[in-house]
């Protein structure tokens, strides 16, 4: 992605706040909103810097490029927030029917969590990713000594997964693709193989 690309965040909690940050410090401008108002979220922007922007939930869901950090039982309410067309969306959800605490699981029957997000947002090119780490873990810095924190990542347009693996890139993580978001979602959501694992990828050479 071009260094100067605008990115819009729905949700404001620590993984939208995380996500947000890796953002600005590499130099994009940042569009946040959340239910609840950007008047909110003054804080929050505060603590960011100047290239982040809080903003209406329309309004962050206006850029190509859009993070996807609202609980899962609150994505049919973005439906209707712009026309999804096209626009990349990063899927950082998991399938939790309630939040504060978070807990239980939302039936989305032989659907994976993102094959269900995209019936909500249709047309919208989503990639799944972020979902299967901590949030401390894709705040903190993802270069370590023993190598650079994995993010999973899964899609089923091409395009849409090697723009997103290149911002992935850009922040310092180690993006690894699982294939579509039937198989790759299975293996990154609640019950999956990979969901909580915090891996290392060791550069060579």
């Amino acid at each position: 992605m071009a260094a100067q690309s605008t990115i819009g965040i729905l949700g404001a909690g620590e993984i939208g706040q995380a996500i947000a940050d890796k953002a600005v410090r590499h130099g994009h401008e940042v569009l946040i909103g959340n239910s609840r108002g950007p008047e909110t979220l003054k804080a929050v922007v505060e603590q960011l810097g100047p290239k982040a922007h809080a903003v209406a939930a329309e309004e962050a869901a206006q850029p190509e490029l859009v993070f996807l950090a609202v609980p899962f039982f609150a994505v049919p309410d973005l439906t209707s927030l712009t026309d999804w067309s096209g626009k990349i969306v990063v899927d950082t959800t998991n399938q939790f029917a309630a939040a504060n605490p978070w807990r239980g699981r939302y039936d989305v029957g032989d659907l994976t969590g993102s094959e269900w997000v995209t019936q909500r947002l249709p047309g919208a090119r989503i990639v799944k990713a972020f979902n299967s780490l901590f949030a401390a873990f894709i705040a903190a810095d993802p270069q370590h000594e023993e190598g650079r924190q994995v993010v999973f990542y899964a899609g089923d347009d091409a395009d849409a997964k090697t723009a997103v693996a290149g911002l992935l890139g850009e922040f310092g993580f180690a993006a690894l693709d699982l294939g579509g978001l039937r198989e790759g979602g299975r293996l990154m959501q609640l019950d999956g193989a990979l969901s909580a694992k915090h891996l290392l990828l060791q550069d060579v050479g």
